[in-house]
Order: C-alpha cells, then structure tokens, then sequence
C-alpha cells in the first residue's frame, strides 16, 4: 500500500494535465454516494477497490490496519464501495491520513475532497487537534482543495 493513486483529480487545476485517457469533464453522477464514518468494511471490498485504482495492488491483509485505526470514512453507490480514507492517530493530538481511494468511475466530482473533509471532522471531532498527509507533489492541488497547507517535513525509509 505504498502507492500514492489521484484520489479524485476533480480537484485538478485547470493548468494541471489531464490525462489523455481522461476525459476533460466527466458524466454527472446522481445521486452522490453515502459516506459513512466507521460503517462495516471487510478486507476484500478494499482489495476490490484498490485494484481497480492502483496500478500493481497485491492482495492485501487489511485486518492489521483496521485494529490501527483511528476512524475510516467509506462511499458507497447502491452498496459498492467506491471510495475511502483511513485516519491513524497518536493517541493524542496528531492524526494521520492514509489510502485516501477513489474509484476511476467516480472521479473528477468531488469525492476525494468530500472523503477528506469527513475524516477531518470526525478526526476533530474525536479529539485530535491535528491531521497530517504525506502525498506526492502532482497531488499538492488536492490537498490543497481539502484545506491542508505545505509544511516541512521528513521522511525515512525504513525499507527498501
């Protein structure tokens, strides 16, 4: 799960590249999908979900994962899971975000930005004072989007 997938380029600029396999606007979606903070979620409907959206996913244990968390925010249309994010926490203070995942189908209207924006406020809402996210510099208008600002930060691998 070290793979950084767009979670919802509907978020892109209009000086960002679209990918040519994407088209310029997408077919509306109605109605928008059920978000849901810590609804019931199994290991295979995320395997499902990431494979469709991450290039390369392997077949993952999530149950260490889930025993992690802080919180998740699922979407879900007609009962498919078509989105997600999950949110690690200090036990204190910090948060984390992970796995932000849209599905293809439902890009480029909002969803990731709606996922995020649910996890912060549960996250609030559970006590943390701050949600960190690590992402790749091509995701840096997302989050913007989401409402978090650039900070310095490090980063170390602990493997290779």
């Amino acid at each position: 799960m070290n793979q950084t997938p767009d979670p919802d380029p509907a978020s892109a600029s209009a000086t960002d590249p679209v990918p040519a396999t994407a088209p310029a606007t997408a077919p509306a979606l109605d109605p928008a999908p059920d978000l849901t903070v810590d609804a019931p979620l199994t290991g295979a409907e995320l395997n499902v979900l990431f494979r469709a959206s991450w290039p390369g996913h392997t077949e993952a244990d999530f149950a260490p994962v889930f025993a992690r968390r802080l919180l998740h925010v699922t979407a879900r249309r007609d009962g498919r899971l078509v989105g997600y994010v999950n949110v690690v926490g200090d036990g204190g203070a910090h948060a984390f975000l992970l796995d932000t995942t849209v599905h293809p189908d439902e890009r480029r209207h909002g969803l990731g930005v709606a996922l995020v924006r649910a996890a912060a406020a549960a996250a609030r809402a559970r006590g943390a004072h701050w949600l960190h996210v690590d992402f790749e510099p091509h995701l840096t208008t997302f989050y913007e989007r989401c409402g978090f600002r650039p900070t310095a930060a490090g980063l170390l691998a602990l493997q290779d």
